[in-house]
């Protein structure tokens, strides 16, 4: 694994899959949300795009 950024409360880490690694500062993983949210705070990754509120509303209405 490749290390791309280190602060104080945790490292992150990317895999040769292209996948990332978080671990805190125990060197412990982090994962589901808490992964997630430090992955988007740092830019790594993208929120998911918002599906077209018009085609829920027709969804639910049928």
């Amino acid at each position: 694994m490749k290390a791309i950024k280190r602060t104080k409360e945790h490292r992150i880490y990317q895999k040769r899959s292209g996948r990332y690694a978080v671990t805190n500062a125990r060197k412990r993983p982090i994962n589901g949300d808490d992964k997630a949210a430090v992955l988007l705070a740092e830019g790594l990754i993208s929120a998911p795009k918002a599906k077209n509120p018009e085609a829920a509303a027709e969804a639910a209405a049928e």
